[in-house]
């Protein structure tokens, strides 16, 4: 992705985990300035670094144990079905055309400047799914679809070690909503296609494999207290904060503001939410090991949320 990354200040709110001796950093993709103002371009997750913004949020809860298979469902539209094992090169254009009117960008502005994720329709009058670090901190946030329409959102709650929030766009009618499938009947090595606004380039997809599955993030770096200096400029030993869940593993390309983006499989339905990237080093891209929240689990998250 063009452009240097630059550190804003630390973020006061939030601790992250640690990179072990001898084992390359998982970071946040860093994020960028632009001319004469801050801009965080929020990433897929930071899995050892900060997360944009301060820590608010409202209705907290937790995931609990079990499988992503045992989750629950939100909505009528949240049903399932069998997943397709695979997609040929030419379905891909197709599933893009079918997916890409349910995935919105999400510009948040926030203390320190402005930062930018994606975001997943789950009904037509505006609720939007999306990582709970693309709004942290949030003091406005505006979500644009597809084809430009652009609203007001107000962040209804979030959950950070899910990390996954819920938005209203006001005044929202007729949108798209996406139709979520079962995380449940993943493969390893089935093709899934990654959709959102890497860098701010909405309508981006990308494609690859399920390259891993029920990936805890602790085991990404190999666990352990070392300290590691985070993108945000500030040292942290804390192996406890931060997201929890147990992730889909891809090789689709996930960058900066493909968090809260949507996973698919070849028959268009969401099978998770883009949310974290591993990088050698805090300013680096995607290096083709990206994670995703399993569907499943965010349902159970979003109803909590939603339902209390």
């Amino acid at each position: 992705m063009p452009g240097t990354p630059h550190s804003p200040p630390p973020n006061p709110h939030y601790h992250y985990p640690p990179t072990p001796p001898g084992q390359p950093p998982v970071a946040l993709a860093a994020p960028r300035k632009r001319p004469g103002r801050l801009t965080a371009i929020v990433s897929a997750t930071a899995l050892a670094a900060a997360l944009i913004g301060g820590g608010t949020g409202a209705a907290i809860v937790g995931l609990t144990g079990g499988s992503a298979g045992s989750a629950t469902t939100s909505s009528s539209s949240a049903t399932g079905q069998t997943v397709s094992n695979t997609t040929s090169s030419g379905d891909v254009s197709a599933v893009a055309a079918k997916v890409v009117p349910s995935v919105v960008q999400v510009n948040v502005a926030t203390g320190r400047g402005t930062a930018i994720g994606s975001g997943v329709i789950l009904t037509p009058d505006g609720r939007i799914l999306t990582n709970a670090h693309v709004v942290q901190g949030a003091q406005s946030v505006t979500v644009t679809t597809s084809d430009g329409k652009k609203f007001q959102a107000r962040v209804v709650g979030s959950d950070t070690k899910s990390d996954i929030a819920v938005l209203q766009a006001e005044g929202a009618s007729g949108l798209t909503a996406a139709t979520l499938g079962d995380s449940s009947k993943l493969v390893v090595g089935q093709q899934v296609i990654a959709i959102g606004s890497p860098g701010g380039l909405q309508n981006t997809v990308t494609t690859g494999i399920v390259s891993a599955l029920n990936r805890p993030l602790a085991d990404v770096g190999g666990g352990g207290q070392q300290q590691q200096d985070s993108p945000f400029g500030r040292q942290t030993a804390n192996g406890t904060s931060g997201p929890s869940y147990t992730a889909i593993q891809t090789d689709a390309s996930i960058n900066q503001g493909n968090s809260g983006g949507a996973l698919v499989d070849g028959k268009g339905q969401v099978i998770g939410i883009n949310s974290a990237l591993y990088s050698p080093n805090s300013s680096a891209g995607s290096v083709g090991i990206g994670f995703a929240i399993p569907i499943n689990d965010a349902k159970k998250i979003v109803d909590q949320i939603v339902n209390g």
